[in-house]
């Protein structure tokens, strides 16, 4: 017979093991700890990828790439549908969705605002962050979206970029615009012509 096919009480659950009761209890001086190392200390507990201290096999697996994980912002999201049929106007924050149900995170969990639904009534957001489209529906609405760390400042890195080789194909077509214009004034005798240096005597 096995243990776990005992269905009796006294014998479906295994008695716990006693320690620190002496030699005579079965599990020796120590405790069936041993007498020195890690392992006979308190507090002691064994790491998943301990291998005996062997170089752990995630130690000798060659790394590649990059993980964006650790940086990764998490959004708790209300949708714009929801908040129609919850809210019939006036001012909505954090604590409002709370209220009633629609925001479970952690307090330090930022807020976003997604466009999915369709919203009839005129309601002032307050959050964290918005899609293009709730932008949109809050607006057309006649409500006002209010970003709660002020409204994002800084462009896109693919718009910051194109800026930048606009400015530059600007800068060179006009410098070759002048340099075009500086040799039709020389052919045609408008400007001067440059003094000749002198030679100093000897």
């Amino acid at each position: 017979m096995q243990l776990h096919e005992a269905r009796t009480a006294q014998l479906s659950h295994k008695r716990k093991k006693r320690v620190g009761r002496g030699p005579g209890s079965g599990h020796g001086k120590t405790s069936c700890r041993g007498r020195e190392g890690a392992t006979s200390r308190s507090g002691w507990s064994m790491k998943v990828t301990y291998e005996g201290g062997q170089m752990p096999l995630f130690r000798r697996l060659p790394k590649r790439g990059f993980r964006n994980g650790a940086f990764k912002e998490v959004f708790a999201v209300v949708n714009i549908g929801d908040l129609g049929k919850s809210f019939k106007g006036g001012d909505v924050g954090v604590a409002q969705l709370r209220e009633v149900g629609l925001l479970h995170s952690a307090h330090r969990v930022p807020v976003k605002i997604l466009g999915e639904g369709e919203l009839s009534v005129a309601l002032t957001v307050t959050a964290d962050g918005f899609s293009k489209s709730a932008i949109e529906k809050i607006e057309k609405a006649g409500g006002k979206v209010i970003w709660a760390e002020g409204a994002p400042k800084k462009a896109g890195p693919l718009f910051v970029r194109e800026a930048k080789q606009k400015k530059l194909l600007e800068d060179a077509e006009k410098a070759v615009q002048e340099t075009k214009a500086a040799k039709e004034k020389r052919k045609s005798g408008e400007a001067p012509k440059a003094a000749k240096a002198k030679k100093p005597a000897k």
